[in-house]
């Protein structure tokens, strides 16, 4: 998949059902939290920054690379 160097919106992401399922299994919960349906304009880069406090650099990057073999 395209990530659009990092410019891909979070929107993209969850309106495209490949990438759905890759965030589904990697985040479930992120998924869930009410906040996901406001966050469709930010751009994966932005995700990443605020998700670097919260989880594992492994794991940011092994969905990365996921994301980007679809």
């Amino acid at each position: 998949m395209d990530l659009k160097h990092g410019k891909i919106t979070v929107g993209e992401l969850l309106d495209d059902p490949r990438s759905r399922s890759v965030l589904q299994k990697r985040f479930p919960a992120a998924l869930r939290h009410p906040l996901t349906g406001a966050s469709r304009t930010v751009t994966l880069d932005q995700l990443l920054s605020v998700a670097s406090g919260w989880l594992p650099k492994r794991k940011l990057d092994d969905a990365l690379e996921e994301l980007r073999r679809i």
